[in-house]
């Protein structure tokens, strides 16, 4: 069997949510909310889990997309693309 190469660094979001066939904000609402399990969203270092705090109000929330995880998932390998 070949060995699977994942690029380095996080998948975009955008490139997650057409993956899925989804809009981005059902990705993000899907990492915080814990079902789906391919990443996770922090703001200020702490880690968001619920979707109260997807307010903007609170600060920005960055989003670390796994590209194993994404590929184990669905079988889409991130090759770096945007």
């Amino acid at each position: 069997m070949d060995e699977v190469i994942f690029a380095r660094g996080s998948v975009p979001v955008s490139i997650a949510a057409r993956v899925y066939g989804k809009d981005a904000s059902w990705v993000r609402a899907g990492i915080i909310a814990g079902w789906l399990p391919i990443g996770k969203a922090t703001r200020s270092g702490k880690l968001v889990t619920s979707i109260e705090e997807m307010d903007s109000k609170y600060g920005r929330i960055n989003f670390y997309i796994s590209p194993k995880l994404l590929w184990e998932e669905t079988g889409y390998v991130w090759k770096g693309e945007r």
